[in-house]
């Protein structure tokens, strides 16, 4: 059983509520953690250890530490199990009764491969179940505890009836499937059983039945989904009958994508959580499983055709249940994780609207991020490589992730980058030419500049590098080495704006200086006539009113304004 831990941090300020706030990977690291926040202020801390179980595709959360307490009225703290009362048998085969069902048995499900729908129709899995007194009593305990504190009710009362409604289930199941009610049906048949049971009661119950019975065989989770969507042809008309059958199969289909372990099999064993979620986002959009399994891809179909909407929410729900999860999608590489997240953004994106909230998926993307711009995330990822790699891999997170405040505490981790010593001290080395480390800090200003950064910190930032620019062409004399050039003025003039115009100069400190330059060059004595005289268009010299046109052209794009220009040639 390949399992993932970590410890997930949280703190509470004043009476509000509990916030992420770090995560690690160590207990005795997220504890001294946990402690450190508690001696800067913080009126609450928390630690949560999350186990990750890849068989079963679900998370095993376990609070090892609590500090403080809330200084406002409010309820106990209550399992994961709503507290919905059930008053007659039909009640446990409600929406809302099947999904606690499915919290409160999750192992029993996997274990025989069932969906709740299947075992509560299915007499000889009931017998399982109540066999097993221990799993079936706790359950009922849960259940119980959940609806007294929602309640004035005691809990005793509530056990009682619950347990009788309980017998009562198992009871009805036992007898219906003794009488032979759950009829026994081919494909082909089911859409004249569910027409005459569509003006029954309990119409909806008995054709559950029948397509438990037809199930019942069946090898797998995906073959369980091939058999389903072998009977999507029966239901394709308008009849209450096929409304009937499209609403049973849609239902059983959408509790094998809401099982963690249904859905693990059914989309198969993927190299890591990235391609997994991959695989899910494929499935929802309708696209062709790249692994061919049978049912998979009918229901890709299917989903493709907007045939089966409570499936879809389902699927659409996983998913980001998925992104929002601390499962690391590349876990060997922060690189390739990024890479994947963009991907997965990039491809889910198609899917927004009725089924996948535009809302959910951003503050989805937002948290995971939130988990990538910690020091224990990132220092592997800048660990022995030069300065400006580090800055690089940095730009690269930004890049890829959202959310303000994510930026905001990623920008913290470059500031004492560009301020180290080892910074100018790499930009400083001759290995490579002056020119190309100019170039190379440029572009690392402009990146900075065109990041999601708050506007100070790229300000800020953009000026740090600025400034080790300016002690690096000081250094290397790059503009003096222009100047003592003996070459005409306009070659002058134009050595400057080649390099403007290559990006090699960071602003506003060297661009302002070669500009200034540029300027002297032009209001120097001869300059427009040497200009004008090498100056050719076509094979021939241009007349002076073009050459100085398409001077003017020129210092645009090296940041110099025609006016400018013209009057500084005119002096």
């Amino acid at each position: 059983m390949a399992q993932d831990v970590h410890y997930e941090i949280f703190r509470r300020q004043g009476a509000g509520s509990w916030s992420l706030i770090e995560v690690r990977n160590g207990r005795e690291d997220a504890l001294s953690f946990a402690h450190e926040l508690e001696k800067t202020g913080a009126t609450g801390t928390k630690v949560v250890k999350e186990t990750y179980n890849d068989e079963t595709g679900d998370y095993l959360s376990l609070k090892i530490y609590e500090h403080g307490e809330k200084k406002v009225k409010s309820k106990p703290a209550q399992d994961d199990v709503p507290a919905s009362p059930c008053f007659k048998p039909d009640d446990l085969y409600s929406y809302h009764a099947r999904k606690t069902i499915a919290v409160l048995l999750p192992d029993f499900l996997a274990h025989y491969r069932v969906t709740v729908t299947e075992l509560g129709h299915r007499a000889d899995l009931l017998e399982k179940l109540e066999a097993a007194s221990t799993l079936l009593q706790h359950a009922i305990q849960r259940v119980a505890v959940a609806q007294a504190a929602a309640s004035e009710e005691q809990l005793s009362k509530i056990l009682r009836n619950l347990h009788e409604l309980t017998t009562q289930v198992f009871h009805r199941v036992y007898h219906d499937t003794a009488k032979g009610r759950f009829a026994i049906v081919k494909p082909g048949e089911f859409a004249s059983l569910a027409a005459k049971l569509a003006s029954v009661s309990d119409g909806r119950y008995l054709l559950d039945g029948a397509i438990t019975l037809y199930l019942k065989n069946s090898t797998g989770w995906d073959d369980k989904v091939r058999l389903l969507m072998a009977l999507m042809a029966e239901a394709e008309d308008d009849s209450a009958g096929a409304k009937l059958l499209l609403t049973c199969i849609d239902s059983l289909i959408s509790e094998v994508l809401d099982g963690s372990a249904g859905l693990h099999a059914l989309i198969g064993a993927k190299d890591n959580h990235g391609a997994a979620v991959m695989g899910l986002v494929r499935l929802f959009l309708g696209k062709e499983p790249e692994d061919g399994r049978e049912g998979l891809a009918a229901l890709a179909q299917q989903f493709g055709s907007d045939t089966l909407p409570n499936a879809r929410v389902s699927i659409a729900r996983r998913i980001v249940t998925e992104i929002r999860s601390f499962k690391r999608l590349c876990p060997k590489s922060l690189e390739d994780e990024l890479k994947t997240l963009r991907q997965i953004a990039n491809l889910v994106v198609f899917g927004v609207g009725k089924y996948l909230s535009h809302e959910d998926l951003v503050n989805a993307f937002v948290l995971r991020g939130q988990r990538l711009v910690t020091g224990e995330c990132l220092a592997p990822y800048i660990a022995d490589v030069t300065p400006d790699v580090k800055l690089d891999h940095i730009l690269f997170v930004e890049e890829n992730i959202i959310g303000a405040e994510n930026k905001r505490r990623l920008a913290a981790f470059v500031t004492p980058i560009v301020t180290g010593a080892p910074f100018e001290e790499h930009f400083q080395s001759p290995k490579l030419p002056l020119v190309q480390r100019l170039q190379q800090l440029e572009a690392l200003r402009l990146r900075v500049c065109q990041s999601g950064f708050q506007e100070n910190q790229r300000i800020e930032i953009a000026d740090m590098l600025d400034k080790v620019a300016a002690a690096i062409e000081s250094r290397g004399r790059l503009f003096d080495s222009i100047g003592n050039r003996n070459v005409s003025l306009t070659e002058k003039a134009f050595a400057l704006i080649k390099l403007l115009e290559t990006n090699t100069l960071t602003s506003p400190r060297l661009t302002s200086k070669a500009r200034e330059m540029i300027l002297s060059y032009l209001g120097k004595p001869g300059f427009l006539a040497g200009y004008v005289a090498q100056t050719v268009k076509d094979g021939a010299l241009l007349d002076r009113d073009a050459a100085v046109a398409e001077l003017m052209e020129i210092l645009a794009k090296a940041g110099i304004t025609p006016e400018t220009g013209l009057k500084t040639i005119a002096a």
